[in-house]
């Protein structure tokens, strides 16, 4: 419906608006719904970006399996990082 008006029917539209409200009030009304639109769009992105709050997560990672009764000795060189690049 809008996507038919052209600049005439624009231009209309202003002359009608100059002749109802004077030159003097047509900035105080721009600058009034400017902000309207304003406030509304920050509104709306609240609305928007407001979530259910959402529970706390739990750990749920496995138990680390139960150590040896009698821990066996690694020696620092004997053992191989799989990691680590060689040299």
């Amino acid at each position: 419906m809008l996507g038919n008006i052209g600049f005439s029917e624009i231009l209309l539209i202003g002359l009608i608006a100059l002749l109802l409200f004077g030159p003097n009030k047509l900035p105080e009304l721009g600058r009034a719904l400017g902000k309207t639109l304003r406030e509304f769009k920050q509104g709306a992105r609240d609305l928007i970006n407001t979530d259910a709050p959402q529970p706390p997560r739990q750990d749920v990672t496995p138990p680390a399996p139960a150590q040896q009764s009698q821990p066996q000795a690694v020696q620092p060189e004997a053992r191989q990082d799989s990691r680590r690049l060689p040299d």
